[in-house]
């Protein structure tokens, strides 16, 4: 309506008696309190709401914490890590068989595959057979701990800085075929700058998105540097993804246990074991890794 109802009110007004004019100004004036009234309410709840769904909490861990952990871990979380492969350095798999446990007790999830390194990667046939090969992997093991189609499955990749060519080529194959089988790539990576030469940094999250720019993949980043990490802490009010250096990030680790000593060696709230452990862990029984998300189920893996 714009600037017209006012006018259009105004002369109504004046072609009635005084008497009338001051009853009728009378009650738009209380309209018109009421509506400031009801408007301030409804910024007030939509800021609120806004502020509170900026980010959500989540850990993740190699081993799986137990089942006797999780409701207290519930309290602090929202969402936790899923391996559907052993993860670095693992032969087994402790996750196996839990995400319909994980999901009762109300955790959305990251997905996770383990990603190979760049050393296992001959050449760019060798690179595109491995990435098919792994996809397939990771297909057949999502499909059987229940996540469907439209979950994102983060590959995790160890390596920091510039990836070599080939290690692109096995992400493509990698990741066309998940979009192929319905499911949505992702990728676990660094989001801390590696100084290439000087006055040039490169991160390896924006490496992979340059290479990447035509596919529809998810970011998941790790760095836990002082600031822009708050340390280990599990705030209510969790910092947001982009806060990590990476604006595109829609999950950031920012605590990794065992504490990094180049990168985190002066933030604070470790324990002096070097590991980072949920408040209500006096006991200091499992440590973890700790991340903030735009959502509260990252690969949408709870449908």
């Amino acid at each position: 309506m714009g600037g017209l109802a006012p006018l259009f009110l105004m002369r109504q007004i004046e072609q009635k008696p005084i008497k009338e004019r001051a009853a009728t100004f009378s009650g738009i004036a209380l309209v018109a309190v009421a509506m400031l009234f009801a408007f301030g309410d409804c910024a007030r709840v939509t800021s609120v709401s806004a502020d509170s769904r900026q980010a959500y909490l989540g850990f993740d861990r190699n081993d799986y914490p137990g089942d006797a952990a999780l409701p207290k871990l519930r309290k602090t979380f929202a969402f936790s890590s899923y391996w559907l492969s052993p993860p670095p350095g693992e032969k087994t798999n402790a996750w196996k068989g839990k995400r319909d446990l994980l999901r009762s007790r109300g955790f959305g999830f990251l997905v996770l595959y383990s990603g190979r390194d760049s050393s296992a990667l001959k050449n760019d046939a060798d690179a595109k057979s491995k990435g098919a090969l792994d996809a397939e992997r990771t297909i057949s093991a999502a499909k059987a701990e229940h996540f469907s189609a439209g979950t994102i499955i983060f590959l995790d990749i160890e390596e920091g800085g510039r990836l070599a060519d080939t290690y692109h080529t096995y992400l493509a194959a990698w990741s066309d075929a998940l979009a192929h089988a319905g499911y949505r790539p992702g990728v676990y990576c660094s989001g801390i700058p590696v100084n290439e030469e000087p006055g040039v940094t490169i991160t390896t999250a924006d490496d992979i998105r340059n290479h990447a720019s035509t596919r529809d993949v998810a970011f998941w980043v790790y760095n836990d540097d002082c600031p822009p990490s708050p340390g280990c802490t599990t705030p209510q009010d969790p910092p947001a993804p982009s806060k990590s250096g990476i604006a595109y990030a829609q999950v950031w680790q920012f605590v990794r246990s065992p504490r990094d000593m180049e990168t985190a060696l002066h933030c604070r709230g470790y324990a002096k074991d070097g590991n980072c452990y949920a408040a209500f862990d006096t006991a200091h029984r499992f440590h973890l890794d700790v991340n903030s998300a735009t959502s509260a189920d990252p690969s949408a893996g709870a449908k």
